[in-house]
């Protein structure tokens, strides 16, 4: 069994909706989402229990009043923990603290991987906001309603411009980081360390067609958006303000279904080595069944990831505006402000504290419910437990891994 990502090939334990009841697993899940309980073929004899610590049951009829009462052990041992994480299918708290314990344990190496990524996007980002986006236009007090109405549509299609950039640097460097990250997680799982030089060399081959996964994901949610959209647009007026409204709900909802469907092609790109469309198609099989337990802790992870974020940058905004004094006083005069390089540095400086910090999160995240969904699925415990090397998991004949 060597240590590359993936583990074992796709496909070859049941996924489509099957739970993988009939391999025996070292622990009972702690989240098992209402499934069945899979209790062992050997039950002990009715009537006997172990009882609290520190308590003693009432006797049986015809026992022995003074003797010590007989003691059955029915607890099962620990999942195995050769890493961040147990062997065995997790709780939402579970993946929370296996990947904020692989930022802490794996510290050096994710810090330097998520530092050098946000340092470069935030400096193209400040010189993309610096020369790439056009300045606000100003709305004039003196114009006709009609004349402000059309001013502040100028002034929102030069901001929704001006988002551009940065989304496009954000996107570039969260999958970036990602790539790399999920090469670490996937070590943090087994408990072996990895470098920054191995994690670019395990995920150097696979960064391109990661690139074109996170392009074709978003561009399948903006062609969701715009088609829920253009009815509206095209028809205009009152009747085509409600049926905006209307389809721009429906469109959001059907983006979110789509971003959760295939939440998990990201990490089987990279750990399972398949291409774009496959790795599409086996984040929809993994997620089928389990929607709206993904969503859940999909949609925690962001909120926490917001608040921090918020957190960061709310000091460092508000120091930037106090510094760069001409940003400060188109503010106070109610004018367009344009701010200078203090407040662009400043603000980068927060922007990288706050990347370095929600990357690892964001992705460690991604990468154990993969690995969670996969154990509950296809019994991944139990080749995790093979690849970290622990004592009783010798490898069946046939077993293959991933690149292996």
């Amino acid at each position: 069994m060597n240590d590359t990502p993936g583990w074992t090939s796709p496909g070859s334990a049941p996924s489509d909706g099957q739970d993988g009841s009939g391999v025996p697993r070292p622990a009972a899940p702690a989240d098992a989402n209402g499934s069945a309980p899979q209790w062992s073929k050997d039950q002990p004899p009715a009537g006997q229990w172990s009882p609290p610590t520190g308590q003693t049951p009432p006797p049986a009829a015809g026992q022995n009043r003074g003797g010590p009462p007989p003691h059955v052990n029915w607890g099962r041992p620990p999942a195995a923990k050769p890493g961040v994480i147990p062997l065995r299918p997790l709780g939402m708290g579970e993946i929370l603290d296996g990947a904020a314990k692989t930022l802490r344990t794996y510290w050096r190496t994710v810090l330097t991987i998520t530092v050098a990524v946000a340092v470069i996007s935030q400096i193209a980002d400040i010189l993309a906001q610096r020369f790439l986006v056009p300045a606000p236009e100003a709305i004039s007090p003196d114009a006709t309603p009609a004349e402000q109405l059309e001013q502040s549509i100028e002034s929102l299609r030069s901001s929704l411009i001006g988002l551009g950039p940065s989304l496009l640097v954000t996107l570039m460097a969260s999958t970036v980081s990602a790539a790399l990250l999920t090469v670490v997680i996937s070590r943090a799982v087994l408990g072996r360390p990895v470098s920054l030089s191995s994690a670019w060399q395990e995920a150097r081959p696979r960064l391109l067609q990661l690139i074109g996964l996170t392009l074709l994901t978003a561009g399948l949610g903006a062609a969701v958006v715009c088609v829920g959209l253009l009815p509206g647009l095209l028809i205009g007026g009152a009747p085509g303000v409600a049926l905006v409204a209307l389809g721009g709900l429906g469109a959001i909802v059907a983006a979110v279904w789509l971003v959760i469907r295939f939440s998990l092609a990201s990490p089987a790109l990279m750990l399972e080595r398949q291409g774009v469309i496959r790795s599409m198609k086996r984040s929809a099989k993994l997620v089928q069944g389990s929607w709206w337990r993904i969503f859940g802790i999909t949609l925690l992870t962001q909120l926490l990831i917001f608040l921090f974020a918020m957190i960061i940058a709310i000091p460092f905004t508000i120091i930037g505006i106090a510094v760069d004094g001409d940003g400060f006083s188109g503010l106070l005069s109610g004018t367009p402000a344009s701010f200078g390089w203090p407040f662009l540095i400043i603000t980068g400086i927060g922007g990288v504290i706050t990347s370095a910090v929600t990357f690892p999160i964001s992705a460690g995240v991604t990468v154990l419910l993969y690995i969670d969904q996969r154990i509950r699925r296809e019994a991944l415990d139990l080749e995790l437990a093979r690849a970290a090397g622990l004592p009783g998991y010798d490898s069946a004949p046939g077993d293959r891994t991933v690149g292996g």
